[in-house]
């Protein structure tokens, strides 16, 4: 099933690229989306089944298949609503837009099921490709910059995943086999050779960071969600950073079982501190609303690998909190176009009294505000509480508190950018041409947010077992 997913939808991608009919271009992709759904669905009947050798649905493919699905769906009718109102917007660059939003999709959700390493590395570089055509979108100096910035970092980052799995298949010489697949590296995850294999998790760790949004690769993700359309920048927010988690976790169960658990959760864990210690930085001083969004999401990721590095409950918490901010931060990136369809500016203080010119837009802003800095009833504070336990548990006091410290600038910081774009009077605005914005534009975010806070505060039976069965083999 999955070779017959991977070629209809690279046809389709392909013919979007290449096609210059607008009634065509809408048909097409609303055909992906009906693939997209179809294949999710037949991942999950067939849970743990193997396809084409190299992809097994297992309990974490699909969760992070459904979240990336169900993001899918209001991106491609919010780019829709972004490309019909564009003045820039031309056949080809329309075409181009669309080709790539399908194949970043595809192959996002290609390497979530992938159970092999090097099938991973494949469809990263894939999703390198297309996320840089999303970005360079707009054709000018400041989205090439981005793009080449993106290209340049995650090029590199895709060169350190590659030396670390040949420094992997050397530390498994000794098992007698070659074969990479995550099930034969922890069942043979005794035989590693252990300097081979900690080159090869610094390695892999480092090259998978720029995807995820974490210390040190995290400023390419940053430049590209600035760049980036709003539609594009919510995928790049959620389901490419459920992707770099994957490719981190699936590996880290493997060291897991070897006695490099300890030092592989101490890399983890400096990386986690690093990010949230920039994010608190970058905050404190942000001026541009895209950039300040895509700081806080490097602040959530650092909050996933510290629940990582402490163990316990921490992973369960980890997968959970990926999911939700993944729901969080797409929406507000879907909101942020109604945002600039009003101001036409993205700078801070030059919003204001977004409350007054959009109210039901406003109440996304504020209700994902919420639930980004974990306050209750927010589902997000369900997963970071748990995070803090863990951290609680593992004796990491002396860290938990300084995390406490960065997290309470960080709000702070937030809350001020916040509280200005929604309720102070924006400086020189001319309110007799605010524009009349539907407020059907917004339900697709209260969807996200709602949907979020259900599965943090009332999580169903279905979706607690898929996680637990992710972290099965990770010790307790």
């Amino acid at each position: 099933m999955i070779v017959t997913y991977l070629i209809i939808s690279i046809l389709i991608g392909a013919t979007l690229f290449f096609n210059k009919n607008k009634t065509l271009n809408y048909i097409l992709i609303c055909l992906f989306l009906v693939v997209q759904c179809i294949f999710t669905a037949y991942v999950c009947w067939h849970y743990n089944e193997t396809s084409a050798n190299y992809f097994t649905f297992d309990s974490l493919g699909i969760i992070m298949l459904v979240t990336a699905t169900i993001i899918s769906i209001p991106a491609v009718f919010h780019s829709y609503i972004y490309i019909e109102e564009s003045e820039e917007m031309t056949p080809h660059s329309r075409g181009t837009y669309f080709g790539a939003l399908t194949l970043l999709i595809t192959a996002v959700s290609a390497s979530y099921l992938a159970n092999h390493i090097a099938v991973v590395w494949i469809f990263t570089e894939l999703t390198t490709l297309s996320a840089s055509a999303l970005i360079y979108h707009h054709r000018n100096k400041l989205a090439l910059e981005g793009t080449w910035k993106y290209v340049f970092i995650c090029a590199i980052s895709i060169t350190f995943v590659f030396i670390g799995i040949l420094f992997l298949s050397l530390s498994f010489a000794n098992a007698g086999s070659d074969d990479l697949s995550y099930k034969n590296l922890l069942a043979n995850s005794s035989l590693l050779n252990l300097p081979w294999l900690r080159l090869a998790f610094l390695f892999i760790f480092t090259g998978f960071t720029a995807k995820l949004g974490l210390f040190p690769m995290f400023t390419a993700g940053v430049d590209a969600k600035d760049k980036a359309p709003g539609p594009a920048a919510a995928l790049l927010s959620s389901i490419v950073m459920c992707m770099g988690f994957v490719g981190i976790f699936r590996f880290y169960v493997i060291i897991a079982n070897t006695p490099l658990l300890h030092w592989a959760s101490l890399v983890i864990g400096i990386a986690a501190f690093l990010s949230l210690f920039i994010a608190a930085v970058y905050m404190i001083k942000v001026k541009n609303i895209k950039r300040m969004m895509a700081y806080s999401s490097v602040e959530h990721m650092g909050l996933v690998m510290l629940g990582i590095a402490a163990g316990g409950i921490g992973y369960y918490a980890a997968i959970l909190h990926i999911v939700l901010h993944s729901f969080i931060k797409a929406s507000l990136f879907f909101q942020y176009n109604q945002l600039y369809k009003v101001y036409k500016n993205k700078n801070i203080y030059q919003l204001g009294n977004y409350f007054k010119y959009n109210t039901t837009g406003a109440m996304v802003v504020l209700f994902a505000f919420i639930s980004v800095t974990a306050m209750p009833p927010s589902g997000m504070f369900v997963s970071e509480f748990l995070i803090f336990r863990s951290m609680f548990e593992a004796n990491q006091l002396i860290l938990l508190i300084v995390v406490l410290l960065l997290l309470t600038f960080i709000i702070w910081a937030f809350a001020k950018n916040i509280f200005r774009i929604l309720f102070i009077p924006a400086v020189n605005f001319d309110e007799s041409k605010v524009p009349q914005i539907s407020q059907w534009r917004s339900l697709s975010q209260f969807v996200l947010i709602g949907g979020a806070a259900y599965l943090g505060l009332n999580p169903p039976l279905l979706f607690v077992d898929l996680i637990n069965e992710s972290i099965k083999f990770l010790p307790h």
